[in-house]
């Protein structure tokens, strides 16, 4: 039986934009440690499910997809958003 995170997706920091905030991901806990390539120097694994990143639109919809496939999942709880607003003057006072 795999492992397997479900979380909702934060807005991004780089953008304004909250597009694809309200989807909900799986990811697949690593099954194997990384480990370092002699030649190259960077790490990796032969575990491919690390690669797999699955959205859904509902919570309920990943966790169905999980108990179809057998993975046991552990569900990040959402975060609370706080929003602070203050005008552009407040940085001078």
């Amino acid at each position: 039986m795999g492992k397997a995170r479900i979380f909702q997706r934060a807005k991004s920091s780089m953008s304004s934009g909250r597009a694809r905030t309200g989807q909900w991901v799986l990811e697949h806990e690593p099954a194997e440690r990384k480990v370092a390539d002699p030649l190259t120097g960077w790490a990796g694994s032969g575990d491919t499910n690390g690669q797999i990143s699955l959205t859904f639109p509902t919570l309920e919809a990943a966790c169905a997809y999980a108990a179809q496939h057998g993975l046991e999942v552990a569900i990040a709880p959402v975060q609370a958003r706080t929003l602070k607003l203050q005008a552009y003057s407040d940085n001078f006072q």
